[in-house]
């Protein structure tokens, strides 16, 4: 047990509180939303380049948690000695506090430990390897991929007595980053899993970065890799220690040929890694079809009855419910949270003692009802005090399944043997083949991108119209309003309608009011903008007839002429609002910039910036209050810096698209759009294909029928060669009309079969590819795909 009387000694930083100092750490935590035992808590306040975790201490003191470790030199230190009885210790570095409290408490056991590095395939490799050795060892391992700074001490401090081995991930982005995780891991045995483009912006050569990961394995006894990547041979070959044993293949088993590439290198670092174990061939070949494949993605999708199902249906540990639990606590779409959880196994506690904890952590996340599956964790009934259904079995729940839900949110987390997959096939709302995929962390990525471009105390809000741009209102606003952006726009009342019966209590301003709308903004505490004589006075005869009152945002003109009030209206508009102060508050002036993308109208823009702060000025001291004023949009943040005023609004570029292709390179694609072939066919010179026999064939041809048509936004401007998509890692052009729910493409010299999966647009394939070859822009693209199109919401 660790006490916090220790830290100093640990961390080398100086404690600041006068009060007791024999209370004990049981749980490290960095995210102040992640709060689950407050008595037992240290929270590490980590000034990060986007977010500072001080300004979150006086809310968790307020939650009960009581140990603190915060930074020197910073202007929260009186605030958190000024908390009663607070434990309070100051560190250089808060996330090297983290990395010296975990290293001490790896120093604690003396159990092997696996280290894996490399570009690709650490999370992979940490699982099978879990799987196939599960049968010798006890093993505590990285939750998800959890490689990073925070993440490795993270995953470090999970060790207790019961484990007989750790595997633990370690990525880096930067030089000098892996000697603090190497500290932390203290690996005896490493693995080089390969070497690619990942993070090569932050190193001056690959050279650079194979010998930064390198460091990882001072230590270890040996050390696992591939001898054809050729550069972490030669640099292996040359700077390992020489008592540092090398264990090496070169050519994959051909009982793997079956596999794809990557899926071939990952097994056979595992089977090296066994042979290494002194594992005979006979056994490793026995644990081999233990094998699944992998799914490293938490997926929220829409099931039956008006619920959301949370898919982490591949293994069941505690790290890993943790972290699901979290997932599930941060959506708000429905009210009643149930959690479908399987036993855990091979935990290494007494099941007693591992169930409480269990029960402990459901019942901290305000989880409405448990349903248990399997003969442990109904045997341990009793250690749970919320409604709670038990099966012995998946086969005996799902005879039953389809009458126990409706409008509710469900976290579906089973070990591998419990095959929960069944759960998801019956509970997910049926859908045709085609899905948009949305990246979560790939919004929070760019979320956060935006942010570090802002000044310190600008506001940011976040437009989910349109769908979230076709993303997914609720979903998107619900995650966002997690990373606590400050306000959301929509364009119509009945978005801001969705988003409040979906849990959303964030501000949200309508952008388009209408006077049958009304009703609806007061009853949902909506804020319409006010952009027209005309449009303020219908909404000061609605309230004052109704006896309400309202915040409205006032828009005003300043070059875009599209909507807006215009300067000679506005001492009639000071008039107004003067006489019904009573009836409104101004919470918001803002503008919309006409050409904020285009560098040759920097002039104009600069001048609009400068009309919203004329008018905004004139309204603000008339109205002796002053509102928020905004005016940058996405492509603005950065490069208007003078127009951020107190808030901006982040729209496409929070959903992957840059303003150009310097600000591209910093952002991550949001969406996937991605289809099926339904069917493959085998043309002749002269044959034609689809209606109107737009589809000329010339020669001996192979086309495929793929499941997607217009309907679903796919656009008919794509016919005919116009627009292509991506199969099997080549461009397959549209042959033909595109059809309704269909469209034909041509896949000669593509090797595919049926079933194949089809990337319409993606990373590999991005969206402002399609708007060049249909003639328009992203925005259309992205909003054009059909509500029809099932949405799959994913974090890694």
């Amino acid at each position: 047990m660790l006490y916090f009387s220790q830290l100093p000694e640990i961390t080398g930083g100086k404690i600041l509180s006068a009060t007791t100092i024999s209370s004990p750490i049981e749980h490290l935590l960095i995210d102040s939303r992640r709060l689950t035992a407050p008595a037992t808590s240290l929270f590490f306040a980590i000034n990060g380049e986007r977010h500072d975790g001080h300004q979150f201490v006086k809310d968790l003191y307020a939650k009960g948690v009581r140990q603190f470790v915060i930074e020197e030199n910073n202007s929260y230190i009186s605030t958190a000695t000024d908390l009663q009885d607070a434990l309070v210790i100051i560190v250089s570095n808060s996330v090297r506090a983290l990395q010296r409290i975990a290293a001490w408490h790896r120093n604690q056991f003396s159990i092997p430990v696996i280290g894996i590095t490399g570009s690709n395939g650490k999370t992979i490799v940490k699982e099978w390897l879990t799987t196939l050795l599960s049968n010798k060892y006890q093993v505590v391992k990285s939750p998800r991929s959890y490689n990073s700074q925070v993440g490795v001490p993270l995953s470090v401090w999970q060790i207790n007595g019961s484990h007989t081995l750790g595997i633990f991930e370690a990525g880096i982005s930067q030089p000098d980053e892996m000697v603090y995780l190497e500290k932390t891991i203290q690996p005896t045995i490493g693995i080089f899993t390969n070497i690619g483009t990942a993070h090569d912006e932050g190193f001056i050569s690959r050279q650079q970065k194979i010998a930064e990961k390198a460091k990882l394995f001072e230590h270890c006894e040996a050390v696992v890799y591939c001898e054809e990547h050729t550069e972490i041979h030669e640099y292996l070959s040359a700077h390992l220690p020489s008592h540092i044993k090398r264990w090496t293949w070169k050519r994959i088993d051909m009982s793997l040929a079956s596999m794809g590439k990557g899926e071939s290198e990952n097994l056979m670092h595992c089977i090296t890694l066994m042979q290494h174990l002194g594992i005979s061939q006979t056994e490793i070949e026995t644990q081999l079809q233990l094998i699944h494949p992998v799914s490293m993605r938490l997926e929220l999708k829409q099931g039956i009855r008006g619920c959301y199902l949370i898919d982490d249906t591949y293994n069941n540990d505690l790290a890993g419910l943790q972290i699901a639990l979290d997932f599930l606590s941060n959506q708000q779409q429905r009210a009643k949270k149930t959690v479908i959880l399987s036993d855990v196994l091979e935990s290494g506690e007494p099941e007693k003692q591992l169930y409480t904890r269990i029960a402990a952590l459901v019942h901290s996340k305000n989880i409405d009802r448990l349903i248990g599956i399997g003969e442990v964790i109904s045997r341990n009934a009793d250690c749970f005090n919320i409604p709670t259904l038990l099966f012995p079995t998946t086969e005996s729940f799902l005879k039953k399944a389809h009458t126990l839900f409706s409008n509710e949110l469900i976290l579906i987390k089973g070990a591998r043997t419990f095959r929960f997959e069944r759960i998801i096939q019956k509970l997910q709302q049926k859908t045709h083949g085609t899905v948009l995929e949305i990246n979560l962390d790939a919004i929070v990525h760019n979320l956060n991108y935006f942010r570090s471009k802002l000044k310190p105390h600008t506001k940011l809000m976040a437009m989910v119209k349109a769908f979230a741009y076709g993303s997914g209102s609720a979903e998107v606003a619900s995650l966002l309003q997690f990373h606590r952006v400050d306000y959301l726009a929509v364009a119509y009342a009945d978005e801001g309608v969705i988003l409040r019966e979906n849990g959303i209590t964030l501000p949200i301003m309508v952008m388009n009011p209408s006077e049958e709308t009304f009703q609806q903004i007061i009853d949902y505490q909506l804020e319409p903008e006010i952009y027209s004589p005309r449009i303020l006075q219908e909404f000061l005869n609605f309230l004052e007839n109704n006896d309400q009152s309202a915040k409205i945002h006032v828009k005003v003109e300043t070059g875009m002429h599209r909507l807006g009030f215009e300067e000679e209206h506005i001492p009639q508009l000071i008039n107004k609002l003067q006489n019904n102060h009573h009836r409104v508050q101004v919470a918001a002036i803002f503008s919309h910039l006409a050409a904020s993308d285009d560098p040759t109208e920097r002039e104009y823009t600069l001048q609009q910036i400068k009309q919203l702060d004329k008018i905004s000025s004139l309204l603000t001291e008339a109205l002796g209050y002053k509102p928020i004023r905004h005016i940058v949009n996405s492509a603005g943040i950065a490069h208007y810096p003078e127009g951020q005023f107190d808030m901006v609004r982040l729209g496409i570029g929070l959903y992957g698209v840059g303003a150009n292709e310097t600000e591209q390179e910093h952002l991550k694609t949001v969406g996937t759009l991605k289809t099926t072939i339904s069917q493959i066919k085998h043309e002749k010179p002269g044959e034609t294909v689809g209606y109107g026999r737009r589809g000329k064939v010339t020669r001996d041809s192979t086309t495929a029928t793929i499941a997607i048509g217009y309907a679903d936004g796919f656009d008919r401007r794509f016919s005919i060669g116009t627009g292509s998509v991506w199969i099997n890692g080549q461009l397959a052009p549209v042959i033909g009309s595109v059809c309704m729910d269909m469209s034909m493409v041509d896949i000669t010299n593509i090797e595919a079969q049926e079933g194949d999966e089809v990337i319409i647009f993606g990373e590999q394939l991005p969206v402002q590819q399609l708007a060049r070859w249909a003639g328009t822009i992203p925005y259309e693209i992205m909003t054009g795909i059909s509500e029809r199109v099932k949405r799959i919401f994913y974090t890694e």
